[in-house]
């Protein structure tokens, strides 16, 4: 009679290999919602970028309108003094730069730090009327 050899994982490796998976798989549910925020936060530059009569929008209200669409997107780590509307000469800019700090397990923490700029298209300020 031939002999035949079983082949397959052991219980113990299965074990190992859920384990290993499901590490990763822990690591992945911490970080998407870090890295989806940052994706809004880029949707909602480009959609202020493209409001109509963007030009004439002081810094204040280019700040509301981001704030505006970050609320409806949920994101909550986004503060009014980490967004700079900017006029380097050549057109407005609003900068939003960011930290997210998750804890992971115990003491451990994993903290991404995100920035995006979007250029508003050669706006330019408008000068507040009294």
């Amino acid at each position: 009679m031939m002999r035949r050899n079983q082949k397959g994982m052991t219980l113990l490796s299965f074990i190992i290999v859920m384990a290993v998976v499901g590490f990763f798989l822990y690591i992945v549910m911490k970080l998407f919602p870090m890295y989806n925020e940052y994706f809004s936060v880029k949707t909602a530059l480009k959609g202020v970028a493209s409001e109509p009569e963007i030009t004439n929008k002081d810094p204040a209200q280019i700040k509301d309108m981001l704030f505006r669409r970050l609320y409806v997107s949920y994101s909550s780590n986004v503060k009014p003094e980490h967004v700079r509307v900017e006029n380097d000469g050549s057109g407005l800019k609003v900068y939003v730069n960011y930290e997210v700090r998750e804890s992971l397990v115990g003491n451990l923490d994993v903290v991404g730090r995100f920035s995006a700029m979007q250029d508003l298209s050669g706006a330019t300020l408008a000068t507040p009327s009294n």
